[in-house]
Order: structure tokens, then sequence, then C-alpha cells
């Protein structure tokens, strides 16, 4: 089928501090923002990476059978494979839609290998498109030496020319900025028919980087994610070439 493509501690008001041992915040609903530049961190390379593994419950019968079996599970903490595409068959992509301070306007995606240049505009670039969901995943950099040329960057994840699987994935975007400790997002949300989700956005307000939890989920494509932010991009179809198995 065809697709859409396109050209160290902060305030604990702010967001949801981690634990000691992990280093890391998680933005949730009811703490959905942080400043990077009250932290210290809005200068350097921000890497964005994304990270998705299949869910138990799809492996091996439901849960409930399970701890009806071995009734001492409930003690331990879920435990989540890796998958390989015999698996499960869903190809997660990690994109960003950009708008820079002199107006200028477009997309970082796999599709139609708009990967970007982080030493020049948009100063974000994709470093690779993972097919098959790897440890490593998916990573995207952001060159906040350049902060001042950024207005806004959204962050968004979509499945490229597959079955909607966002309820049989457990999906991370992870930021780690060049100070304090990295940023999660959990897209733990159930949409099975959900095609894109838009994770979170980086905005320049004012001179002052903030990051902001979004995680909308939607039905459609990046088109439908440009009109529900605003961006007024153009949009066509597009492919992805074929790699060797």
């Amino acid at each position: 089928m065809g697709f859409l493509d396109g050209l160290w501690r902060g305030r604990e008001a702010d967001f949801d501090s981690g634990s000691a041992a992990t280093n890391s915040i998680e933005l949730t609903k009811r703490h959905h923002q942080v400043s990077l530049t009250k932290q210290g961190a809005a200068t350097g390379h921000l890497r964005v990476n994304l990270s998705w593994r299949m869910r138990t419950s799809d492996i091996g019968g439901s849960q409930r059978d399970s701890l009806f079996r071995h009734p001492f599970k409930a003690l331990k903490p879920a435990e989540v494979m890796g998958h390989g595409q015999s698996m499960v068959n869903v190809d997660l992509d990690l994109a960003c839609l950009y708008e820079l301070q002199d107006g200028t306007k477009g997309v970082v995606q796999p599709l139609g290998n708009y990967f970007g240049d982080v030493n020049a505009p948009p100063y974000v670039k994709l470093s690779g498109d993972d097919r098959f969901g790897s440890a490593s995943g998916e990573t995207m950099y952001v060159n906040l030496d350049h902060r001042d040329e950024i207005k806004r960057l959204l962050v968004f994840v979509y499945i490229y020319d597959q079955t909607p699987a966002f309820d049989r994935t457990h999906a991370i975007v992870t930021l780690y900025p060049s100070n304090g400790p990295r940023i999660e997002i959990h897209l733990d949300e159930r949409h099975p028919q959900a095609r894109s989700c838009a994770v979170v956005m980086i905005e320049n307000v004012k001179g002052e980087l903030v990051v902001r939890r979004e995680v909308k989920f939607v039905y459609g494509f990046q088109a439908e994610l440009d009109r529900l932010y605003g961006w007024g991009l153009q949009w066509g179809r597009g492919y992805k070439s074929k790699v060797e198995k």
C-alpha cells in the first residue's frame, strides 16, 4: 500500500522525578512538561530514541491464564520480550515536523529519505531506519547549539505499510539531553486502529526550550498530524525502498 509522504535536577513541580537508580524522569498526563533551559540542558546534541517491543500478552496466551497456573508470577514485574519480524509484522518509524524561526517548515523521516542535517537547517538528523525493532531502535539528533533558530519540533511515530499495531507493541521515546536525566515518554495507551502518534513537542518559548508530552494518537498519517498542529505542509504519496532480509 502507499503512504503519505512529505517534503541534575529540575524542579519537582515541573515533572515526575525518576528514581536515582535510573537517572530518568517520565512525562505523564499530570506532569507533562520540563524545561531544558532550567536544567542547563539546552546546548549540545539532544538525542531522541525510539524503541519498541512486543507485549507479552501477544506471545504466550493471556496473562490471566498464566497467573492461574503460576500465581507467584503476580509478584514479578511484567516481562517484555524483544521481537523479530517473524513474531510481529510492524515497522514503527521515528520522525519530526520542524518549524524554524525564519518560517521554514518541513519533515525529517525515513519515508522519502528526508534524514535531515544536524549542522545545517533544520538542525535535526535521523541516524537511520530500523525496519525490525532492533535493540538500539531509531535515533534522531537535535543540535541545540542552534536553539535560537528553532521555533518548534514535533516528534512523532508512525506505522509504515502494515496493519496498525500500537496496541501490540510497547513503545518508548526517550530524550537524552547533554546534561541531567533522560526524559521518557511511554506510548502505552491502547489505540488499535491508530497509525500515527504525536509524542512530544520541543518548543522555543521566549528563549526557553520546553519539552511537552503530547501522546495524541491519530488514525491517519502525517497529513492528519499536520492539520492537528497547523503545520500547513503539502503531502503526497510516498514509499520505502525494499530491503534484503
